[in-house]
């Protein structure tokens, strides 16, 4: 049985998300992205637990759920924890899966005892990463934790604003209990590869969708093959890392993440680690200090050259959503239009869902279905021949189908560049 899931997204009940986060949009939204798997997202959320108990019945006490579509769902949460160890702050969010609404129950009586559920989907404790594992296994041995996002800068395990070096450090003696991280949109597996430290964790991917479109919810994704789908079984897969049970996952190119490198966005400052480094990690401009970003972080605590792979690595595949190669494909001008929309229905309509219009449609179907350009820019994405502008400091990167655009941008690049040291020299002078 072929299993596409996404784990990790929000509710209408999270901050800064859709209202349109309800159970009957991620589903159909979820069918046409080619998902047959979704967390249950913000079940420590009072209004959401209950639309939960309504709206789900488990099957055959499998610990998976189903709505009256049929469409299956994992009981899932995000817990925010920010607190101090070791004489620093720390800000790390963890997923956290359940096996039933029962123990869901229990996991909500026992966090309202340290803080309020009801404000906000994506609740915050005081609380350690410790603390927060003591507390699962002391409701039920079968909770799985998987630390967020893992390497981005200012809510994970490993950010370069809050976080650890390893695993050990964050959790102590409850690491044992840690089989997986989440490798977040701003990094992939080939990143956290370089890090020999992190071989015997699992690698998940999840999209941490805000929204229910298809170019949001499955953006990052894993694919198992499993006998039968049940809690137990998903679990299993990505404890034991078994390339015959957890075939892949699919990722979001990092250059597009909103971390990826290191700069200050209100100084429109973006820099690669080599040069980020040469300043101190101090914003030319303004003199305050740099977001550092994942890639350099990761360039921090690697002990292995890029291209390495483990054996046994579980393999993965960069996509972008097939909204967004429209998109750009299209030209700026057509950026997020209801032209836009239609061609993106169109191909969904033609061959069932996204995920087959990106992994697996012949450029000779897709031209029967939509022009040459985007044909091509599809076919691109999917050999992995595309570029990108990487984001840095909370904007988005963007990819680059012409050669003539992306060497452009890297004119711009090296004038801003030395725009910026010139201007850090002079400062300097004056000073």
């Amino acid at each position: 049985m072929r299993i596409i899931a996404d784990f990790h997204l929000h509710s209408s009940y999270s901050r800064a998300t859709s209202k349109e986060m309800n159970i009957e949009s991620l589903s159909r939204n979820a069918s046409l992205k080619g998902l047959n798997l979704l967390g249950s997202s913000d079940f420590t959320h009072p209004i959401w637990f209950k639309t939960l108990k309504e709206k789900l019945k488990e099957v055959d006490n499998t610990g998976i759920y189903q709505n009256k579509d049929g469409f299956n769902f994992i009981l899932s949460t995000e817990i925010s924890s920010i607190y101090s160890q070791d004489n620093r702050g720390r800000r790390v969010h963890n997923i956290i899966l359940a096996p039933s609404l029962d123990v869901v129950e229990q996991i909500n009586s026992e966090l309202s005892k340290h803080g309020r559920l009801d404000y906000d989907g994506r609740p915050i404790f005081g609380f350690s990463c410790i603390e927060l594992v003591e507390m699962m296994r002391g409701v039920d041995k079968s909770i799985e934790i998987i630390p967020s996002h893992c390497l981005t800068p200012w809510f994970s395990i490993f950010g370069s604003k809050s976080g650890f070096d390893t695993v050990e450090e964050c959790f102590g003696d409850q690491a044992k209990y840690i089989h997986a991280l989440e490798t977040g949109l701003s990094a992939d597996p080939s990143m956290i590869h370089r890090v020999s430290k992190w071989d015997k964790y699992s690698l998940v991917s999840f999209s941490d969708s805000h929204s229910p479109w298809p170019w949001r919810i499955g953006r990052e994704c894993c694919i198992f093959d499993l006998k039968e789908l049940t809690f137990e079984n998903i679990i299993n897969a990505i404890k034991d890392n078994d390339t015959s049970r957890f075939l892949m996952t699919i990722e979001f190119p990092p250059e597009g993440g909103k971390y990826h490198f290191t700069g200050h966005r209100n100084c429109d400052v973006s820099l690669n680690p080599k040069d980020a480094i040469k300043l101190n990690n101090i914003c030319p401009v303004c003199k305050k200090g740099l977001t550092v970003g994942v890639l350099q972080r990761v360039e921090e605590l690697a002990d292995r050259p890029e291209g390495y792979v483990p054996k046994d690595a579980v393999p993965f595949k960069t996509l972008l959503p097939l909204y967004e190669i429209i998109s750009f494909a299209a030209g700026s001008g057509e950026l997020y239009s209801k032209k836009v929309l239609i061609e993106h229905d169109k191909l969904i309509e033609k061959f069932g869902n996204e995920l087959n219009v990106l992994l697996n449609i012949s450029k000779e179907e897709l031209l029967k279905a939509t022009n040459e350009k985007i044909a091509d820019a599809i076919i691109k994405v999917r050999e992995g021949k595309i570029k990108y502008q990487p984001g840095y400091d909370g904007n988005y990167g963007r990819p680059v189908f012409s050669e003539e655009e992306y060497k452009n941008i890297k004119r711009k690049q090296e004038i801003r560049l030395l725009e910026q040291k010139s201007l850090k020299d002079f400062k300097g002078s004056v000073a």
